[in-house]
């Protein structure tokens, strides 16, 4: 039963790497679509590099050396995530950017 346990603990870690890449070039292919007045701009910025330093955050975590740098990388990755949810939402109420895709990106960074 412990291979087993092993193999879907494989199969999870590979599948969430796979999401956070996936979602940070979802990210970017929705920011290419933005306006390009200062304001979308400016977020879109933020947006880029909140949502690529998720999967950059998962991979030195998966690297670390030590359970407390594990636990730093991790939490690094969740914070960026919940920024990205703030640039999102300021996307969305602003009227910036297509409802649907955000709410797409929303729902995967959360």
């Amino acid at each position: 039963m412990e291979g087993k346990n092993q193999n879907d603990q494989s199969k999870f870690k590979d599948g969430f790497k796979e999401r956070v890449y996936e979602f940070a070039l979802d990210a970017i292919g929705f920011m290419e679509q933005l306006p390009m007045e200062q304001a979308s701009r400016v977020i879109s910025d933020q947006l880029l590099r909140s949502a690529t330093s998720i999967g950059a955050n998962v991979i030195e975590a998966e690297a670390a050396s030590s359970r407390k740098d594990y636990t730093d990388f991790s939490t690094y990755a969740l914070k960026s995530a919940n920024e990205c949810k703030f640039w999102l939402g300021l996307l969305r109420a602003s009227g910036r950017g297509g409802e649907d895709t955000v709410n797409k990106l929303l729902r995967e960074a959360t």
